[in-house]
């Protein structure tokens, strides 16, 4: 019962959740990266926070 009830919570999507994908979306646009690299970024920073992502990605494309 306790594992249905985990898996069924994970299922539904959260206003937060869709507030991420927004912003990955509005990131992945602007910057011209994949939904990936910006989820990766996101996780390695901490923070779901623009600016910040932003500097990373910054930072990111001066390496190349």
């Amino acid at each position: 019962m306790a594992q249905s009830k985990a898996k069924a919570e994970t299922v539904v999507p959260t206003a937060a959740g869709t507030e991420v994908e927004t912003e990955i979306a509005y990131l992945v646009k602007r910057h011209r990266v994949t939904p990936a690299i910006v989820r990766e970024i996101m996780r390695r920073v901490g923070s779901s926070e623009r600016g910040a992502v932003e500097r990373e990605i910054q930072k990111g494309k001066a390496r190349r």
